[in-house]
């Protein structure tokens, strides 16, 4: 549930945040995870659902932005070019983006059968990171079936930390993985939602901030030196009327949030941000050539980017603070920032 009730008493911001503190607290969203843990196949895949219904023929409005590009995410040029998300978005390996691309469009075509028949094709988003520091990578361990496993497994109270896609990943050099959080706005007396949702892979120990904390005032650990040379994925959900460049001017503010937490987007770290809107929706087939559409005044979308920062820096923690310790591949071990704040206590 976010970092909300942690035993430390961290607290990120001052937006109020959704019932579960997470992306799923917008209505419709889902989340699934599959995960392999054995031995040195330290791995997995997270599936994001953008809402129940047929997301194909009922398309949500979308962006997406590059921070730092050494990433390898597929479906990004559709969805800057149209605007739009057709798909579930899943979240794997590096080496398993294929496997999983491949599986999702099989996912897709059992649920169409009009694509590449009747009408086009399909645009998959398949976002990744590289868990080679825990995971046997190039034993290929993730196949198509943990993918339909995770699209299966979605809801909206899922397990956050070292799960699904984040089983292998490591954050500020401790263990990482997936995290999630959300914050509510007021829009015309209506509440609204932001949720934001990572894959955290990225940064070095001795520059992370908790909830404005500098780590080492936390603890009197240190590890071994290592290169900002991971990833970190952030997905973007809310139920606001928003275009998709407002979309895309949220996507910007992403990078707030990652540097509240002391990430500095390192030279070999891939950045990725996408975002999407259950409000704005797209017709597949329409008989009109002219879609009603509601927009949020620019005026009012500063609450919108604190939001954003909010929900990222929380992820970020999330991510950490609630995944184990975990040992995998040539016997490396990242560690659990819970597990040595409980120990120097």
């Amino acid at each position: 549930m976010g970092i909300a009730g942690n035993e430390w008493g961290f607290q990120v911001g001052k937006l109020p945040k959704g019932a579960l503190d997470k992306i799923s607290d917008v209505p419709g969203v889902t989340v699934g995870h599959c995960t392999l843990a054995d031995g040195v196949v330290q791995t997995g895949v997270t599936a994001l659902l953008p809402h129940p219904g047929d997301i194909f023929h009922e398309k949500v409005l979308a962006a997406s932005h590059v921070i730092n590009g050494f990433g390898k995410t597929t479906g990004l040029v559709q969805i800057d070019e149209l605007g739009t998300l057709e798909t579930p978005i899943l979240f794997t390996n590096t080496l398993s983006v294929g496997t999983a691309q491949t599986a999702l469009v099989k996912y897709m075509l059992e649920k169409n059968p009009d694509i590449c028949e009747t009408t086009g094709s399909v645009n998959p988003v398949v976002c990744e990171c590289n868990d080679c520091g825990l995971n046997d990578i190039r034993g290929l361990h993730v196949t198509e079936q943990h993918v339909f496993a995770a699209l299966a497994d979605c809801k909206a109270d899922f397990a956050e930390g070292a799960v699904g896609a984040g089983r292998g990943m490591r954050c500020h050099g401790l263990k990482g993985g997936i995290g999630s959080a959300s914050r509510v706005v007021e829009l015309d007396c209506k509440q609204y939602t932001i949720g934001a949702l990572v894959l955290s892979n990225h940064a070095l120990f001795d520059d992370l901030i908790v909830a404005g904390k500098p780590i080492h005032t936390l603890l009197d650990d240190s590890i071994p030196p290592h290169e900002d040379k991971g990833s970190i994925i952030t997905v973007l959900a809310t139920d606001i009327p928003l275009s998709e460049r407002q979309l895309r001017r949220l996507c910007h503010r992403a990078l707030v949030g990652l540097s509240r937490t002391g990430s500095y987007c390192g030279n070999g770290s891939g950045e990725i941000v996408i975002a999407f809107t259950t409000a704005n929706r797209v017709p597949h087939y329409s008989d009109k050539a002219l879609l009603p559409m509601t927009l949020l005044h620019d005026d009012a979308i500063n609450p919108l980017f604190r939001a954003v920062a909010e929900c990222v820096e929380e992820s970020v923690l999330s991510s950490l603070l609630h995944a184990e310790t975990v040992t995998g591949s040539h016997g490396r071990t990242f560690r659990s920032l819970t597990e040595l704040l409980r120990r120097d206590v």
